[in-house]
């Protein structure tokens, strides 16, 4: 299924009363499978047009809408065990950020802002209102998370509710940045650096990148079967994507810093609940203690923060995915 771009030239309102599903031109043809093992056969493949690239989702359940959003070096692919449980009482949106997986990779600039993170909500925001949903859930995991964080203070009144799994705000962890944090997060470093250095690392060693990603981050190996390995393999394979990825950490460095400094001097804060989940055998488990922990550092940015650690590794969502779900359900189906 392919859904028509937005017209940005057209108020957000106009598209409000759409019905779910009502703006796409249907087309299915050519859209491969890429869930393994078939465990989502229920969940439809579409590729929405945003009018600055296309965004590739999967989409099921019934109920309201809740947005996933991956880490690197994943894809859409890591909500696979939660996504169907999600959707017995959601509808759930398994989306492609811009540069991973099957999205597209708009030409960058200079200074990076196609790939800030302020660009990759921008795109949600839109992909949510085109499919019918102009309020809405997000729940994001490492980048993904980011890019939720970043959509629910520029997009206010769209997001209901904010789950972010295994971070703490950026500019809190850049302020706190140390030798432990420049050596377990070395994609924060390397894949900002000058092109085309970390591009032609990627692209000569992409099953290097992922062995070290999916071995040594907390999670045992064995959590990602052969097909799930492959796949996130080969999304390290194309050289357009690797380029978006290394402009995404780019912009991670600069420009996504300058606009969450110019939020903290403004006073923006995160206006809606916030579920915080994260490793309780990472580093954000140990790194912040003195200061109160995650929750403390989210309450800086926040008013209505709840969480608590999976006892599990960085990728505990695909570790731990009924535990996950039940914890992401529990907080979605709050009352408000």
């Amino acid at each position: 299924m392919s859904v028509a771009p937005w017209d940005q030239r057209s108020s957000p309102a106009d598209y409000a009363s759409t019905k779910p599903g009502t703006r796409a031109d249907v087309d299915v043809s050519g859209v491969d499978d890429v869930w393994t093992g078939g465990v989502l056969d229920n969940f439809e493949a579409l590729t929405v047009q945003t009018g600055e690239t296309e965004i590739f989702v999967r989409r099921g359940g019934s109920g309201p809408p809740v947005l996933l959003l991956h880490g690197f070096p994943q894809t859409h692919l890591m909500w696979r065990g939660i996504a169907p449980l999600l959707a017995d009482r959601f509808t759930v949106i398994c989306a492609d950020l811009r540069g991973y997986g099957r999205s597209g990779c708009p030409a960058s600039a200079p200074d990076h802002a196609p790939y800030s993170k302020r660009a990759m909500a921008r795109d949600m925001a839109i992909v949510m209102e085109q499919l019918g949903f102009r309020r809405f859930a997000v729940a994001g995991h490492d980048r993904g998370g980011r890019v939720a964080h970043r959509l629910a203070l520029d997009h206010p009144s769209r997001v209901q509710r904010l789950a972010v799994l295994d971070i703490v705000p950026a500019a809190e962890a850049w302020d706190r940045a140390d030798a432990r944090f420049a050596l377990a997060f070395w994609p924060w470093s390397l894949l900002a650096q000058p092109t085309p250095l970390p591009e032609r690392l990627l692209t000569a060693a992409p099953e290097a990148i992922v062995d070290d990603a999916l071995g040594n981050w907390g999670s045992p190996a064995d959590v990602f079967g052969p097909e799930v390995r492959a796949a996130y393999v080969d999304a390290l394979c194309d050289s357009a994507h690797v380029h978006a990825i290394c402009e995404e950490y780019r912009a991670a460095a600069t420009l996504d810093r300058l606009h969450d400094e110019e939020d903290r001097r403004a006073g923006r804060r995160i206006a809606c609940p916030v579920l915080a989940l994260w490793s309780g055998s990472g580093g954000l488990g140990t790194w912040y203690v003195e200061e109160g922990g995650p929750l403390a550092l989210w309450r800086a940015w926040a008013d209505n923060v709840q969480g608590e650690p999976v006892e599990a590794g960085h990728f505990f969502p695909e570790e731990r995915p009924e535990e996950t779900a039940a914890a992401l359900s529990r907080f979605l189906a709050a009352n408000p």
